[in-house]
C-alpha cells in the first residue's frame, strides 16, 4: 500500500499534472471502484480542479465548490498519467478521468487508476464539503504536525506493539507497514516491545527517527521522480535497511533480517539491533516448533549446522 513517502509524490505529481485543469470527461470501468451515489459522479465532469491533498492514506482532488474526488489506493492501486483519450486497459484497468491543460503548462492528459490485484479493493467516492471529506479520515496523528509530547501522548493511548501502533491508520498517519520497518529498525527498538513500557528518552527518540526517516524518504522519491509523473510506486525498495530483506545482511550489523509473518503481511527486523539478539516468535513456525523454537541467532545457527551434517 503506498505509504507517506509514495502518497506525498503523487500528490506533488498531481498538482502539477492536473492543478487548474478542468476534469472533462470521467470513464469508470470497474463497477467495484464507485462507493458513492450522491452527489452522482456525473457532479464531477466539467469542473476545475482547485487543490490536491493527502488524507492520511487517501488522496483528494478538490473540485470547485467543494467536490472532492477522494481515491484509496489499498495494496495494489496505483494512477499512471497517460495520452488524452487512452482506452483503460481491460486487465487491471478500473477507471480514466480526462483532464484539459493544467496551470502548470502541462498538456492535458488522462490519469488511469489501475490495480494489480484481482481483489478489487481500490475506491473512489464522491463527495461534498470538508464535512464529507474528513469522514475519510481515520483520525490518525500527521507526523509532521505534532510536536514530541503529543507524539508520546498519541502513542501511549492503548498498550500495543510498537509494530502495530505506527502502522496503525487510527494512531498515526500514513506510516503503514514498510516504513514502520525502517523507523523502528533505526530506532533500534523491537517491533513487539510494548508502547506503555517505552521510556520518555524511547519515545523521543522514535519521534525523531519516525520524522527524519520519512523526510529522507520523501526527499530520494522527489529526487528519483523530478518532473516525470511516479510510475515506480512500491514498498520494496532495494535501498531499504529492513523492509522486504528478509535473509540479508543487516546494512548496520551485518547479521541477517529476521521476519515475523502473519496473514499478509510480515516485519522484518534486525536481532541484534533491534531485540538484543532475541529471536522473535513467528506465529505459524513457533506454534510447530513449540520448545524447539531457536531462542537466539547463535542457536539457530547451531541448529542449521547440526542438520546440514546429518
Amino acid at each position: 500500500m503506498p505509504e507517506l513517502p509514495d502518497l506525498t509524490v503523487y500528490v506533488d505529481a498531481l498538482e502539477r499534472y492536473i492543478g487548474g485543469a478542468a476534469l472533462e470527461r470521467v470513464r469508470i470501468t470497474s463497477p467495484s471502484l464507485l462507493r458513492s451515489v450522491d452527489p452522482p459522479i456525473s457532479e464531477a465532469r466539467g469542473r476545475t480542479v482547485t487543490r490536491v491533498q493527502r488524507v492520511a492514506k487517501r488522496i483528494a482532488i478538490e473540485l470547485d465548490e467543494e467536490f472532492h474526488l477522494v481515491f484509496h489506493l489499498m495494496v495494489s492501486g496505483r494512477f499512471r498519467w497517460k495520452k488524452l483519450g487512452t482506452k483503460v486497459a481491460r486487465k487491471g484497468g478500473h477507471a480514466a478521468f480526462d483532464f484539459g491543460p493544467s496551470s502548470a503548462g502541462v498538456a492535458g492528459g488522462s490519469l488511469m487508476l489501475t490495480e494489480a490485484s484481482t481483489k478489487k479493493r481500490a475506491s473512489l467516492y464522491l463527495v461534498r464539503g470538508e464535512a464529507g471529506l474528513r469522514d475519510h479520515d481515520p483520525g490518525g496523528l500527521e507526523i509532521f504536525a505534532c510536536t514530541a509530547a503529543e507524539f508520546r501522548e498519541r502513542l501511549r493511548i492503548g498498550n500495543h506493539t510498537l509494530k502495530r501502533a505506527l502502522a496503525d491508520p487510527h494512531v498515526f498517519a500514513a506510516i503503514g507497514n514498510a516504513y514502520s520497518d525502517e523507523i523502528l529498525h533505526r530506532a533500534q527498538l523491537s517491533p513487539v516491545k510494548l508502547t506503555h513500557s517505552l521510556s520518555d528518552e524511547e519515545c523521543d527518540r522514535l519521534f525523531d527517527t519516525t520524522r527524519s526517516v520519512m523526510t529522507e524518504w520523501i526527499d530520494r522519491l522527489r529526487a528519483e521522480n523530478g518532473e516525470r509523473f511516479p510510475d515506480r510506486v512500491t514498498a520494496f525498495r532495494p535501498e531499504m535497511a529492513a523492509h522486504g530483506r528478509y535473509g540479508e545482511p543487516c546494512p548496520a550489523c551485518n547479521a541477517p533480517i529476521q521476519r515475523i509473518r502473519y496473514a499478509d503481511n510480515e516485519t522484518n527486523y534486525c536481532a541484534p539491533c533491534q531485540t538484543g539478539g532475541k529471536l522473535l516468535a513467528d506465529r505459524a513456525l513457533s506454534r510447530l516448533l513449540k520448545k524447539d523454537w531457536p531462542r537466539n541467532l547463535e542457536e539457530m545457527e547451531q541448529r542449521r549446522a547440526t542438520g546440514s551434517k546429518a
